[in-house]
């Protein structure tokens, strides 16, 4: 027995020598949130952009705690996993499982299963100022999926870091059909288990350590499709009635989009941006100017009508280091082209051989809306379902024109501070317009201290303001309280 103690002890440290060159670790974080405001719905900073953990309700707020395993295995292998869970007031659920996930990397290469608030983006933004991405940003509740990626740009060897590619291939499925069987009214129909792809690829030319000018050109593509389609009864049953295409060959068709004819729609809902960048860096400043072309049929991904009026166009400039402001962020966005309110696919009339496509209806879909948890998958300034307030999975204004502005500040090493303010134009949408333009602004300002002897503490407090005739007027405070720290170390 006492061999067998003795060995046993013998290999426990040989694994804790191992762990130890690994370096293993557990990490921890614990948050409570709560905000109250005084409109219809909370200022439009309270809920955008934090990865579904929010609510359009005036008053809400969450509890949430996880934790983060880390380790290194050697010869360019690490394994990432992390589990976070939330319970709520007053949001769509009371109970959420936010992250749960397992990363496996080799070198620039990582396999990531699981939905995980991701942020990295084909641009690369800020999303702590910007306004969030047009296809794929932090708006929505995190997508489970399977996803193989290179998150930052590998160098190509032989081009001396002057040209580097990344991008990502990812499979996942929905996790609302719960909600959306509850949300929709008697009549109407909603989809369930949902399928859903997305990719991208994006260069970069240029070494910044060379020459302080680089340029980035590439491509995001994403899709719903697969599932079943239900229709809601009178008594609050639900019925079943269509399969859509699940086979591997649908899969396929969701990599390589294809359209037989102009007059055949691909299957799922298929939208995606085309993105260019252009960054300086200087010794003790950088600057960047980006665009987000937006599109959701052919006619936009294959430049038919050679229109290029929608999209986000974006400055952002890195100031030399002083106490006042770090950053500051202009974007804008307009998405009232679609090219052109015309859909006219010649059947039947006397124009039979005439093909227009037009009125593409941003994020609109009979089958596949593009949002989870109610809320766009995209941009926030075109609010999802959960803001109609009418039982119908639909998007009440998608021709939107903003200017947004964000500014962030560091003054000490436990003071930091944010500023969003944004102005917004709706005209509804090309099927059901506004009688008049609804104009909507909305500002956050956030306030974030960390004091120095308490470690691992953060105390964020913020106020909110909408005004405007779309999402109407609200003012609002918000507080955040978080420690976070290591649990467990080798």
């Amino acid at each position: 027995m006492k061999t067998i103690k003795t060995l046993a002890a013998a290999v426990l440290s040989l694994l804790a020598v191992e762990a130890g060159a690994r370096g293993d670790s557990i990490s921890y974080n614990v948050e409570l949130s709560a905000n109250a405001s005084s409109g219809r719905y909370a200022p439009l900073w309270f809920t955008a952009n934090r990865y579904g953990l929010s609510s359009e309700r005036p008053n809400s707020g969450y509890l949430r705690a996880g934790a983060a395993y880390k380790t290194h295995f050697g010869k360019g292998w690490s394994l990432q996993a992390g589990l976070d869970l939330a319970g709520t007031v007053d949001m769509d659920a009371p109970f959420i499982v936010q992250q749960a996930y397992a990363d496996v990397s080799w070198r620039v290469l990582t396999l990531s299963v699981g939905a995980k608030e991701r942020s990295e983006s084909p641009l690369s933004k800020d999303f702590r100022l910007s306004s969030g991405a047009m296809v794929e940003g932090p708006n929505a509740r995190p997508i489970p999926q399977v996803r193989l990626e290179v998150k930052d740009y590998w160098n190509v060897p032989f081009t001396k870091g002057w040209f580097g590619v990344k991008g990502h291939i990812g499979y996942g499925m929905l996790t609302d059909q719960d909600w959306r069987k509850d949300f929709v009214t008697a009549g109407r129909k909603y989809a369930k288990n949902v399928i859903y792809h997305s990719k991208s690829l994006m260069f970069r030319v240029g070494n910044a350590d060379v020459f302080p000018l680089t340029m980035e050109i590439g491509m995001l593509e994403a899709a719903q499709f697969g599932g079943s389609l239900w229709e809601k009864q009178a008594d609050g049953s639900v019925k079943c009635v269509a399969n859509m295409p699940n086979g591997v060959k649908d899969f396929f068709k969701a990599l390589i989009p294809k359209q037989e004819s102009t007059l055949e729609n691909i299957d799922g809902n298929h939208v995606g941006s085309w993105n260019f960048a252009l960054n300086y860096e200087a010794k003790t400043w950088r600057a960047r100017l980006y665009y987000e072309h937006f599109f959701d049929d052919h006619s936009q991904l294959t430049w038919q009508y050679g229109r290029w009026k929608d999209g986000q166009i974006g400055v952002e400039v890195t100031l030399p280091r002083n106490p006042f402001v770090t950053k500051v962020l202009w974007e804008g966005m307009n998405t009232t082209d679609q090219t052109g309110p015309i859909l006219y696919d010649g059947v039947g009339g006397s124009f039979k051989d005439l093909q227009m496509s037009g009125r593409d209806c941003y994020y609109e879909h009979t089958t596949y809306p593009w949002t989870h948890w109610g809320q766009n998958i995209g941009i926030p300034f075109v609010p999802g379902p959960v803001y109609g307030g009418d039982g119908k999975l639909t998007f009440t204004s998608n021709r939107v024109k903003t200017h947004h502005i964000g500014i962030s500040g560091d003054p000490t090493g436990e003071l930091s501070w944010r500023a969003l303010l944004s102005f917004a134009r709706h005209w509804g949408t090309y099927q059901v317009p506004f009688d008049k333009v609804e104009h909507q602004n909305s500002l956050l300002f956030e306030l974030g201290y960390e004091p120095k002897r308490l470690k691992g503490w953060r105390f964020t407090v913020g106020c909110g303001v909408d005004t405007g005739g779309y999402l109407g007027e609200s003012y609002g405070g918000m507080l955040t309280i978080s420690k976070s720290g290591i649990l467990w170390a080798k």
